[in-house]
């Protein structure tokens, strides 16, 4: 019954003036004739002259069409000033004389587009904050532990060299953070689909996420995914075959297992379960850590640039890992999210597989 109501009621927009400036217009031209011809028909009957009906017909048109163009322009010139606002870099201001008619849809989507530009504008300035500070932060360390070496405060030793080296690591790794976020923005990325088989490609990534904590262990890096983390890889059936692009999908579980890793406790776990989805190629991965977990009000925000939960006992890394992961998945046309978990985080992927080519 609503459903059919509603039809009508769409069906009677172009004749109803609340929401059609043509009907508006129509009932404006239907108004001035009736009262030119009710004027008229007082002067046959009367000994009023026509000139004088006339010139009450022509003033009473003409109050009646600067009333409703003062309606209907309001908007407009509301809009006009929130746009030279904005031109200014003011993006607070907003429509209010919001109608029901084109004007009003049209003074809608302004409304919309100044949120947008809003929310961008606020972004940048987000943005450039957060690359300024982490760009600062190890250049500054780097120039401490080499200013040391020069003046003679300390020694080049190892273990001096060993503190370069690792703010250096981590400067690398945001640039070539920030490059990824510099791709994905200008959209110059094309996927290399291919067919692939799940455990030996997920084993190699694993065990390159292993090297480096056992790196970590011999080197006492503190920038390095924590040695003491056990990694573990469960794929069912063991000879699945996925469909995606092998080297952005590195990057998805790469950033996924880092960050479980240093969400993890002492002596903790972490697993990666693959699993075949129910079109050809398609692909369920899932990364589940033993740590604290995500709140619920935070699994939104998780996958944001530079967004970074609080984690006790660790450097909170840079912030990209999660959005990075998260513009490889939309890449594929898949999703990403925080999944329910009775112990830590489990963020599950799903790819969708088949052989479209993705741009």
């Amino acid at each position: 019954m609503r459903g059919w109501r509603r039809r009508v009621w769409a069906a009677l927009r172009p004749w109803d003036p609340f929401r059609s400036i043509k009907a508006a217009l129509q009932l404006l031209v239907i108004v001035s004739v009736l009262i030119t011809t009710l004027l008229v028909t007082v002067a046959i009957h009367s000994a009023t002259e026509v000139r004088v009906i006339t010139i009450f017909s022509i003033i009473a048109s003409l109050l009646i069409t600067q009333i409703v163009a003062t309606n209907l322009t309001a908007p407009l010139r509301e809009m006009t000033l929130v746009a030279r606002a904005m031109a200014g870099g003011d993006y607070s201001r907003r429509v209010t004389r919001v109608r029901r008619d084109e004007v009003g849809d049209l003074a809608g989507t302004f409304n919309r587009m100044a949120a947008d530009l809003a929310a961008a504008d606020r972004h940048r300035k987000e943005l450039v904050a957060n690359v300024s500070h982490e760009l600062r932060t190890p250049i500054a360390a780097l120039r401490a532990v080499l200013e040391n070496v020069v003046d003679g405060v300390s020694a080049a030793d190892p273990e001096t060299m060993r503190l370069a080296l690792q703010q250096t690591e981590r400067l690398g790794k945001l640039v070539s953070q920030l490059l990824d976020l510099s791709r994905l923005d200008s959209g110059a990325v094309r996927l290399d689909l291919k067919r692939f088989e799940v455990w030996p490609y997920l084993s190699a990534v694993l065990k390159t996420a292993s090297l480096g904590m056992e790196s970590a262990k011999t080197t006492g890096s503190r920038s390095r995914p924590r040695a003491d983390v056990h990694l573990h890889l469960d794929v069912s059936p063991p000879e699945l075959v996925a469909y995606a692009d092998s080297e952005r999908l590195h990057q998805v579980v790469a950033n996924l297992v880092d960050n479980a890793v240093k969400h993890s406790p002492p002596g903790g776990r972490v697993t990666v379960r693959a699993r075949g989805g129910t079109a050809a190629g398609s692909l369920q991965l899932d990364v589940r850590d033993e740590g604290p977990g995500i709140p619920e009000a935070d699994r939104v925000r998780v996958f944001d640039r530079f967004h970074r939960g609080a984690h006790p006992g660790g450097d909170g890394g840079t912030g990209l890992g999660l959005a990075i992961a998260r513009w490889a998945v939309d890449l594929h046309g898949g999703r990403i999210e925080v999944a329910e978990s009775p112990r830590g985080c489990r963020i599950l992927v799903t790819l969708p597989g088949g052989s479209t080519t993705h741009h």
